[in-house]
């Protein structure tokens, strides 16, 4: 079996979210259990030229985008057991960032067509093109539209996969003919709310759609979640699931962590305690016993920070520590900031994003806060779930799957149902409650340890589901 995951970034080559650990870590997984997973992405200027110096050019094309014919260049590199494609155009793709430019739309319908047309020249036929995100969402269009009349191409099947619903690739119904090049008559495919709706076509075009949780992917059913998509993944529910992701344990290892104060396993948690210690000390916090609560996160409403910022100042009455790190929006950097200098012997922030701090603050904190108002998966309450850092968390997508109240003894967390700071609040003093109990609290992160949330299972339920495509050829 052959898979190409097409994504607009992928680790470690591009990366600015949780989009890139998935597709640089699931390939991986896949590929130990025999399978040929390779990976195509955008040549961005933004790879370093330690990157560029694994790539070895493989043949230029020219891509059709609507009424513009466009160079394309392909190149190679092999990175950790994968193959990794890589689609050239300097006009493109050769800009300071990945995303958020005027002609999004037109970049990224060159790169999905580009996908597709360089399959008869990289020696690779894949028996599924694995979609992800709206950046290639016009894959399985153009597969339907365009190609299926090719032998080459007749037998491959596509998978799509939302990481993110929010974003779903919305544009002026103007770019229909000028931009994406498909045939009048033929609107409906991506019509959506009178506007172009690229996620909507690849939901009603390609033969499954997945979501990176099986709550989430009953969530966006729900209006309140489906950010006005519910009515197309309602009528295309019964080619739609979920299945969460993990995350790649060589990564996040805390008994091999280069990043980490000091390594350590279950059975060395006294050296978890020297992480912290270090934490304090290059936070500028007090080194004392109190529990510190991590946070590490963009700072945004849609991650529950408006939550936090309710109540933290009650919260900042109990004998605690906070350690927070992110960038966001500047009503709550702010208000972080104001909060750190009010309380400098509780409160340590770092705004941007530190990859290396992010690691100590998984194996130094005691707690992990996450109150997020959706979450599809979520990454980082599986670190810290790895790292013995028990997770705070609202019963939502990926967070609901993953983490399991620890008041029925079992648990590995703490967790609250409603939207509401009070009820968040009441999930940190639980908490509080239970490192008060030394021996509880032992146990509780030595359970958080043995969680499995490799992608050893993921891979597995992937591997289930491209079979039943296939098996339908």
């Amino acid at each position: 079996m052959k898979v190409l995951f097409a994504a607009s970034e992928a680790y470690p080559f591009a990366k600015t979210g949780g989009l890139a650990d998935v597709c640089g870590a699931l390939p991986k997984a896949l590929r130990k259990r025999m399978i040929g997973a390779r990976v195509v992405l955008p040549l961005y200027g933004t790879i370093g030229k330690e990157m560029r110096s694994k790539m070895t050019f493989v043949c230029h094309i020219t891509v059709p985008v609507s009424w513009r014919i466009q160079y394309c260049g392909v190149f190679e590199a092999h990175e950790n057991g994968i193959i990794y494609y890589f689609i050239d155009n300097e006009y493109y793709f050769k800009r300071d960032g990945l995303y958020g430019y005027y002609d999004d739309a037109e970049r990224f319908t060159f790169f999905s067509r580009a996908v597709l047309e360089i399959l008869p020249h990289i020696g690779f036929k894949p028996d599924i093109i694995h979609c992800n995100d709206w950046q290639t969402a016009l894959i399985p269009v153009y597969l339907n539209e365009f190609y299926k009349h090719d032998l080459f191409y007749a037998d491959i099947k596509t998978v799509f996969t939302i990481h993110n619903i929010q974003y779903q690739g919305k544009y002026g119904m103007e770019i229909y003919g000028d931009v994406l090049g498909l045939p009048y008559g033929k609107e409906s495919l991506l019509k959506y709310d009178d506007c172009v709706n690229l996620m909507k076509g690849a939901i009603q075009c390609s033969d499954k759609v997945t979501t990176v949780s099986p709550t989430y992917a009953k969530e966006i059913l729900n209006p309140y979640y489906s950010h006005g998509l519910d009515g197309i993944l309602g009528e295309f529910s019964y080619k739609t699931c979920g299945i969460v992701n993990g995350i790649d344990y060589d990564d996040y290892n805390p008994e091999t962590d280069k990043l980490i104060y000091k390594n350590y396993t279950a059975d060395t948690l006294s050296d978890k305690k020297a992480n912290k210690k270090k934490l304090q000390i290059e936070m500028g916090l007090p080194v004392s016993d109190a529990p510190i609560i991590g946070i590490v996160s963009r700072l945004v409403g849609h991650k529950g920070i408006d939550l936090i910022k309710r109540v933290f100042e009650e919260l900042l009455a109990a004998d605690l520590q906070f350690v927070i790190l992110g960038s966001g929006e500047p009503e709550y950097e702010g208000f972080f900031y104001e909060m750190s200098n009010r309380h400098p012997d509780k409160v340590a922030l770092k705004l941007g994003f530190d990859n290396a701090l992010a690691h100590k603050i998984y194996a130094g904190a005691d707690f992990f806060l996450m109150p997020s108002k959706s979450e599809p998966c979520g990454l980082s309450q599986l670190v810290s779930l790895r790292y013995g850092t028990i997770p705070i968390v609202r019963e939502t997508g990926g967070l609901n799957d993953t983490v399991k109240d620890s008041a029925d003894g079992v648990g590995n967390g703490f967790t609250f149902k409603n939207y509401n700071a009070h009820d968040m609040e009441n999930a940190v003093w639980r908490a509080l409650s239970g490192y008060s109990d030394k021996a509880g609290f032992e146990i509780l992160k030595k359970r958080a340890m043995s969680c499995d949330n490799s992608w050893k299972a993921s891979a597995n339920a992937y591997i289930g589901l491209y079979k039943e495509i296939l098996s339908q050829r």
